[in-house]
């Protein structure tokens, strides 16, 4: 299971990587570093850890029987991977960052609510003040804003 979640992460950075370099600038007209710095650094440094982390994975891989039922945890990550893309494109990144992380946790992490709701509300809180505050980056806008 753990494999194919890695894998599963490893294309997700290699897409987020190719947005980063194909869509956003590295340097403004002015010559300073531009919007696509950032997203580069950390699309880079986001498949350089996946990919060490699959590679020790693999080494330590024993054969077993029951590898076959968690592809449908497999399936559900991908299926939830696309809803969040969905989710993105209708309400921006903080809620639909909000309702993926809880939708996923629960599924993912069962019996632990208080502990998921948390992590479902800090981490995009967090990313949010970091972008849109910090480095002054927009998050990716709603097609139905809502009134937060």
């Amino acid at each position: 299971m753990r494999i194919a979640f890695t894998l599963v992460l490893l294309a997700g950075a290699i897409f987020y990587s190719y947005i980063a370099f194909s869509d956003l600038s590295f340097m403004t007209r002015t010559g300073r570093l531009g919007p696509g710095f950032f997203p580069r650094v950390i699309g880079v440094a986001a498949i350089v850890v996946i990919l060490w982390t699959l590679i020790d994975e693999l080494r330590k891989r024993q054969i077993s029987n029951d590898e076959d039922h968690h592809w449908g945890d497999v399936v559900l990550l991908i299926g939830l991977a696309i809803g969040y893309a969905v989710l993105l494109r209708l309400f921006g990144g903080f809620v639909a960052t909000i309702i993926f992380l809880s939708v996923t946790l629960f599924f993912l992490n069962p019996g632990q609510h208080l502990k998921n709701l948390i992590i479902a509300v800090l981490v995009p809180t967090g990313v949010y003040l970091l972008f849109d505050k910090v480095l002054n980056a927009n998050m990716p806008p709603a097609l139905f804003a809502l009134p937060l």
